[in-house]
């Protein structure tokens, strides 16, 4: 598993393009001082550097002392920041309003108070547009503060349309407030345990949902207020298992940007981040086709922007894309095909270690752990899914945790493993029951393998076909279901009971279902 923890000024390097580099280079030469050529030097060892390595530097550049390393670093990281601010204010609406906002403070600095006011009122038109609601009050702030303190001979209304534009503001940035909290505190509900596992679940969602959406005009909502609007929507749908309302607002949120691209261009996370919903929610409900199409447009969206990504944006590009292809070859039941994509997933954590979180990490482990297990490398299967057991991942994804485990187990049995199984049920026994989360499909699939141990080779195939027939039943269960989310335990049953590679009876199932649709592409 990537190790995250690093030096902050190290990592900042580490993100910077070529020219970001040749920038900084002709920003910084501009000064010629000692001081300026010492954290020069800092600057090309730490670029030079593959992990952050303090004694090399002080190796590197004997003029460094160890006494003057912090302050160095600390200057050069300003001046970073500094160089890349001035680079990328004309990709980034927000920086060229907060730049001239400050160019407006200067000006009434000066006394030259209609010259401020003109400027602002500039760019409060420019803010307004742009649905850039902070900035906008801000402005309007500021204009508050000339206006009271300075006769300026503006219209006679003046007073009262700044003040009404104030408090519609701050009630636009109130509700969007309330429902981006909202939206975040359900991912970090859905981060910690995933889709619900119970009727308590269910039911502390549900009260904690409706107490905190606030009342809402929905024919009155700017644009950030109903992406955050659809955003609540889609995580709580996802955490309840209500793929088709998750895809209903997804589909609106990521429609909110078809229908202002410029706001894409400017901000890509956010339309990328609702494509990424959307394929979660059409590969849950298995819809193929309209899976297939919203895929071609994401690429199509990532091949238009990536020329302008930044790391960040990248990252993301990287995280959503690998994860819905992988998803199409799990719903294909192509899992040897599926394999391809592994080498260039591996590359990318790699070269994203700095920047990647656990928890992405954790899912890519366990999507490639399936790839594995689906195509019949059980081998390979296990060494992601020890990655994944062995981290000290605490509370993050314990849902992945749980049935990544369960998988562990499957896995070794297939393997034929069967001196360790009755120890690793053990272990997956204390697991589950710490994170409370035993229901009746992990209870059956334990006591099952536990028994199988056992069972003569001529009574196994009886009892899988026992074992399929009780977990069938639960597949409708409105709780239980959650389980078949993250394994495909009944294709796995199958393949036991016919003798045939699961990869064979999830591809098998898939032409079935989707002939019409195959033929037609």
């Amino acid at each position: 598993m990537p190790n995250s923890q690093t030096d902050h000024l190290f990592k900042l390097i580490k993100t910077l393009s070529k020219s970001e580099k040749r920038n900084f280079k002709l920003y910084v030469n501009r000064v010629n001082s000692k001081e300026m050529a010492k954290f020069i030097q800092l600057f090309d060892v730490l670029d030079k550097q593959q992990r952050y390595d303090e004694a090399q530097i002080l190796s590197k550049v004997p003029a460094i002392k160890k006494s003057q390393l912090s302050n160095l670093k600390r200057h050069l990281y300003k001046q970073l920041l500094i160089s890349l601010r001035l680079i990328h204010i004309q990709r980034n609406l927000d920086i060229q309003i907060r730049e001239q906002l400050d160019f407006a403070k200067i000006l009434y600095n000066k006394g030259l108070y209609l010259q401020s006011l003109k400027l602002l009122d500039r760019i409060k038109l420019i803010a307004r547009e742009n649905h850039q609601d902070i900035l906008h009050l801000e402005i309007i702030e500021f204009e508050k503060q000339i206006e009271s303190n300075h006769i300026t001979r503006s219209i006679e209304s003046r007073a009262d349309e700044l003040a009404q534009e104030s408090d519609n503001r701050y009630k636009v940035i109130s509700t969007a407030g309330k429902l981006s909290n909202l939206a975040l505190r359900l991912y970090g509900w859905y981060i910690k345990l995933g889709h619900i596992r119970n009727q308590k679940d269910a039911y502390m969602i549900w009260e904690f949902f409706k107490a905190n959406m606030p009342e809402l005009n929905q024919r009155r909502m700017t644009f950030f207020e109903k992406i955050y609007y659809y955003q609540c929507y889609v995580w709580y749908s996802y955490i309840l298992q209500d793929f088709l309302k998750c895809y209903k607002y997804a589909l609106r949120w990521v429609d909110l940007f078809r229908d202002n691209p410029d706001i894409s261009a400017s901000d890509p996370t956010l339309p990328m981040r609702g494509y990424n919903n959307l394929l979660a929610a059409l590969f849950y409900l298995g819809d193929y086709t309209k899976f297939c199409k919203a895929l071609e447009e994401f690429e199509a969206f990532q091949s238009q922007h990536n020329e302008l990504f930044n790391t960040n944006e990248n990252l993301m590009a990287f995280q959503y894309l690998q994860t819905a292809r992988i998803n199409k070859h799990f719903i294909e039941g192509s899992f040897k095909e599926g394999l391809e994509l592994i080498p260039e997933i591996e590359q990318q954590i790699q070269d994203y270690q700095l920047f990647l979180d656990h928890h992405r990490i954790l899912i890519f482990y366990y999507k490639i752990a399936c790839l594995y297990f689906g195509s019949g490398d059980n081998e390979k299967a296990l060494t992601y899914l020890n990655e994944i057991i062995n981290f000290k991942a605490g509370q993050l994804r314990e849902d992945i945790q749980c049935y990544a485990r369960l998988l562990h187990l499957i896995t070794h049995y297939e393997l034929g493993h069967f001196e360790l199984l009755e120890y690793i049920i053990k272990s997956v026994y204390r697991f589950l029951a710490k994170i409370e989360d035993l229901n009746l499909v992990q209870k059956e699939i334990l006591i099952f393998l536990r028994k199988a141990l056992y069972l003569d080779k001529n009574n196994l195939k009886e009892a899988f076909i026992k074992l399929k027939n009780r977990l069938e039943i639960l597949l409708e269960h409105p709780y239980e279901k959650r389980s078949f989310l993250y394994l495909d335990i009944i294709s796995w049953l199958e393949s036991k009971i016919r003798n045939r590679h699961v990869g064979e009876i999830i591809q098998e199932k898939f032409k079935k279902k989707h002939s019409k649709q195959i033929d037609h592409k």
